[in-house]
């Protein structure tokens, strides 16, 4: 079968979904194939996860017409304190001796008052994007899964499993990390695992969060607390695997207990809502981003470790790279899966994503240990950026992703 469309998009996940109604906004045609029941995203299915969104990202979304349905579930982080502790107990006991504090108060003059991001569930992100893509009109093919690609000068053509054979100018793998467009496309990607699990809960909190993001370094991983609308708060517990198999599986007392040893009674009582889910953790970076005919997007691009909440966000950013570059590039009659256009997003994506990717794993190995050295040098480096606030601003721009060449979209600008 033969679809009269611009772009092919393996994956309808956050970052796939958000590239098709891009493209759709500014009048291409995209195709979007997923192997899970497409009505399955708009279900208030619980998986645990939330997204750290850096403030440019959302603008997108503002800009593509989701405010209205996001801005009741998005928890503004008004502020992060990162610590770094060398006891299980991290919320506990009292001040460490280093410690960083971001504010958002700091850089209001040049954010528009724009918070240092938000705090999303999956959810939520989930059923707004797939809500605007059903009332766009674009088509979804799903459950449908791609079983091979091919790529001649003229097109991509994506097989899928059922056999039907969909034929466009470009095809974009936003499949994620075993992604078959990359594949079948030869790009090679190089990666690790990390000894390391994420246990991922929820809890209710009995005293206000204030929307105050808290991320504490430990010899096993960072324990992050970060606050969610209506007073909760979600966690991400890094630990090792057979710990975290052990604490998912434990009687709710035992996981309680364990809790709030790790949390400490700074927000009075907590109480886990929902189950417990691990998340393994590693790294993937594809060795290219684009080949003849194919683009790569989000996981399929690029797999970070989420101690910074960068992932995602990686993946928004390229998605609004891409969307303007393929929009641009037909607005003036060129070929938009030719090399000579895909490499304007490469070139414009690839050393903010190589850069920030070393970078995610470099701060995993310096703070995922009990060092004494390393703890020194850490301490004296989280120190020097609390007190210089040139340097202190910079990493908040940096997160809310506001430094460097932005795509309109993340200016909040239509295309």
């Amino acid at each position: 079968m033969s679809q009269d469309v611009d772009v092919i998009i393996a994956g309808a996940g956050v970052a796939g979904a958000t590239l098709a109604l891009s493209l759709s906004r500014a009048g291409l045609t995209p195709v979007l194939v997923d192997p899970m029941p497409f009505e399955a995203q708009l279900a208030p299915t619980f998986d645990g996860r939330a997204w750290a969104i850096a403030y440019a990202a959302f603008r997108q979304w503002n800009a593509l017409g989701l405010a209205e349905a996001l801005e009741p579930h998005a928890q503004r982080i008004e502020q992060i304190l990162v610590t770094d502790n060398s006891t299980p107990g991290a919320a506990t006991g009292g001040a460490p001796p280093f410690f960083l504090r971001f504010d958002s108060e700091e850089i209001a003059d040049r954010s528009d008052g724009e918070p240092l991001g938000y705090l999303l569930e999956n959810r939520h992100v989930r059923a707004a994007l797939a809500t605007a893509i059903a009332e766009a009109g674009i088509e979804v093919l799903a459950p449908a899964r791609v079983a091979k690609a091919a790529f001649t000068p003229r097109e991509a053509q994506v097989t899928l499993e059922d056999g039907r054979v969909l034929r466009a100018p470009l095809a974009v793998g936003a499949e994620g990390r075993g992604s078959v467009i990359r594949e079948a496309a030869g790009i090679g990607a190089i990666g690790w695992d990390y000894p390391q699990v994420g246990v991922v809960a929820t809890v209710r909190l009995e005293q206000s969060h204030q929307g105050v993001a808290y991320e504490h370094f430990l010899p096993d991983g960072p324990f992050a607390i970060l606050p969610l609308t209506d007073n909760r708060a979600s966690l991400v517990w890094t630990e090792s695997p057979a710990n975290g198999a052990a604490l998912k599986t434990a009687r709710p007392q035992i996981f309680q207990a364990h809790l709030e040893r790790r949390f400490g009674d700074f927000l009075g009582e907590i109480r886990v809502e929902g189950p417990i889910f691990t998340y393994p953790l590693s790294l993937q970076l594809a060795e290219r981003f684009i080949a003849p005919r194919a683009a790569l997007l989000g996981d399929a691009a690029h797999g970070v470790h989420p101690i910074a909440g960068q992932g995602l966000n990686l993946g928004l950013k390229g998605a609004a790279a891409l969307a303007e570059v393929l929009v641009d590039a037909l607005r003036v009659g060129e070929d938009i899966g030719s090399e000579v256009v895909l490499e304007r997003y490469a070139a414009w994506r690839r050393f903010d994503t190589v850069t920030l990717s070393a970078g995610m794993d470099l701060f995993v190995r310096l703070f995922s240990n009990d060092h004494p050295l390393l703890r020194t040098v850490r301490g004296m480096g989280m120190a020097a950026v609390n007190r210089i606030g040139p340097a202190r601003r910079f990493f908040m721009h940096e997160a809310g992703g506001a430094v460097g060449d932005l795509p309109r979209l993340l200016r909040g600008e239509a295309l």
